[in-house]
């Protein structure tokens, strides 16, 4: 006799901007049955047409008297980078399940004070990395440890964007390092390319902080913005691993971002947005390979329900918020000259566009170099010529 469940009451904290993907998702798992959108958390009240679909869910600003009054069970909290443990520990206080947006926190303390606290209340966390729910990072994983490529020899990864100016300026936050004395820690590598990061340190089995040994950081910004826009960080990881992320909102056009996974007998692309998977080896042809996905809401909910395994605990993202922490302690993003970039137009504002950085990109994840190994001219010292 199959058993009837009443859907999870759910909390959004965060509904306009990358939290309309959220909302999509939660009326996804309504239809099935699954949860029900007891309220939303907004600075402003979201109006009839964004809310199609989803009845009369409670509206308030005030996230804490949210959760009292609904009486939530899951708490989706996708709100400024800066606000995420505070209200991370509020869900917890009244006893709500948590899926947390990526990056869980602008520093390494942060994360610990919100990790740990979660885990003191004795409720669930899912980190908002979605490459991470792909089944292609399990398959990929038993392709190394079968030795398909050989010795693993290195992982890197490449993003490279195209964003405009308004981009930057499309929350108070963006572009920032700090504000009003706060850590925010944005920028290229630590939230929209943040999932290249992760995705190369799973790939390479290295995702909790422990597996860290050290990380370098080279950062730019070709944009009148505080935090970096053009950059690359190379991790080694205690098993002897060199992981290299080279990543870019300066693009000259828009790429899928992936991690090449390097062995001694050959290699894995992954393009982790698409789930799509090449492998080449020596003595095979080329055989590529698409794979389903798990929705992290959705295994936060069987989590919940069923004690099904959570893709992305805290724990499994210590090693990002490693290189999150690296970035923010390291100095502040080096500007462009003007030589080395130009403007051209965006959607809606003039975008910057580095000469040249798709190549770069590109072959830092195939070299696993830095930029300043690639002989980028804006890493040269004044007068030396890129050979």
């Amino acid at each position: 006799m199959s058993t009837v469940r009443t859907p999870l009451p759910v909390v959004l904290a965060g509904a306009r901007g990358h939290g309309r993907s959220h909302l999509r998702g939660i009326r996804r798992l309504e239809h099935l049955g699954l949860v029900r959108l007891a309220g939303v958390c907004e600075l402003r009240p979201l109006d009839a047409d964004e809310l199609d679909g989803f009845g009369a869910p409670e509206q308030s600003s005030d996230f804490d008297s949210l959760m009292a009054s609904t009486g939530a069970r899951i708490a989706v909290l996708c709100t400024p980078i800066q606000t995420h443990t505070d209200l991370a520990l509020t869900a917890a206080g009244h006893g709500a399940h948590i899926l947390l947006e990526k990056p869980p926190a602008p520093s390494y303390a942060e994360f610990r004070r919100m990790a740990d606290a979660v885990a003191a209340a004795g409720v669930a966390c899912q980190i908002g990395f979605q490459s991470l729910g792909s089944h292609a990072v399990p398959a990929i994983r038993r392709l190394i440890e079968e030795g398909e490529i050989g010795e693993l020899l290195g992982v890197g990864a490449a993003g490279a964007w195209v964003r405009d100016e308004a981009y930057f300026r499309r929350a108070p936050w963006a572009g920032h390092r700090r504000l009003d004395g706060i850590d925010v820690v944005d920028g290229a590598l630590t939230n929209p390319l943040a999932h290249a990061v992760a995705t190369a340190l799973a790939l390479a089995g290295s995702t909790r902080a422990e597996d860290v040994e050290h990380i370098e950081a080279e950062l730019t910004r070709a944009n009148a913005i505080e935090s970096d826009d053009t950059s690359c960080v190379r991790i080694v990881t205690t098993a002897g691993s060199r992981i290299t992320v080279a990543a870019t909102l300066c693009a000259e056009k828009d790429s899928e971002p992936y991690v090449v996974v390097h062995g001694s007998r050959g290699r894995i692309t992954f393009w982790y947005r698409q789930d799509r998977v090449l492998l080449q080896r020596a003595g095979h042809g080329p055989e590529e390979t698409v794979h389903g996905r798990t929705d992290l809401l959705e295994n936060l909910v069987g989590h919940v329900t069923d004690g099904e395994a959570l893709c992305v605990p805290p724990e499994e993202t210590g090693a990002f918020m490693r290189v999150v922490e690296a970035i923010r302690l390291a100095p502040d993003p080096v500007a462009l000259p003007d030589a080395y970039w130009h403007t051209e137009p965006g959607r809606g504002t003039p975008r910057r566009v580095v000469d040249g950085i798709d190549a770069l990109v590109d072959t830092s994840a195939h070299t696993l170099s830095l930029y300043s190994e690639l002989s980028a001219p804006w890493t040269l010292p004044a007068g030396a010529e890129a050979r």
